[in-house]
């Protein structure tokens, strides 16, 4: 399982990238993600949107990721690229749980595995988005 992509996306300190001067061009600011304690709010996996048990949860920091994925804890290597993340070489506790929360980690590992993710931030929330548009709802806490 590689949850390297979730992980880069939330270690990414916050930059800006402004227009020449005078040339009005658009102004982009990527959120702070990293040193943060995330709150997975729902996964959106082949058009279909799970919202996460309780405890999934995400930090990225010092070029690592780790959390809950409801039930088993992972830890991963997070790479920031611009504005994508990517985790990888990850590892997770094997618990079983009810089938719920087994078919939510399913899905929420195979989404932050799957490739660089996209980073996109909004007050207090961030999109982590595939390149197949499968999405990772995440809130501050």
């Amino acid at each position: 399982m590689t949850l390297t992509t979730a992980a880069a996306v939330l270690l990414v300190p916050p930059t800006a990238a402004c227009g020449s001067e005078g040339g009005g061009g658009p102004v982009t600011t990527r959120p702070p993600v990293t040193g943060i304690d995330w709150t997975v709010d729902s996964v959106t996996v082949d058009g279909t949107t799970q919202r996460a048990p309780a405890r999934a949860h995400l930090r990225i920091e010092d070029g690592r990721a780790a959390g809950s994925l409801g039930c088993n804890r992972f830890s991963a290597t997070a790479q920031i690229t611009d504005d994508q993340i990517r985790l990888s070489h990850a590892r997770t506790t094997r618990m079983a749980c009810d089938n719920a929360r087994m078919t939510f980690e399913r899905a929420l590992a195979r989404a932050l595995t799957s490739g660089p993710l996209t980073m996109k931030g909004e007050d207090r929330k961030l999109t982590l988005t595939t390149a197949g548009g499968d999405r990772v709802q995440l809130s501050r806490t």
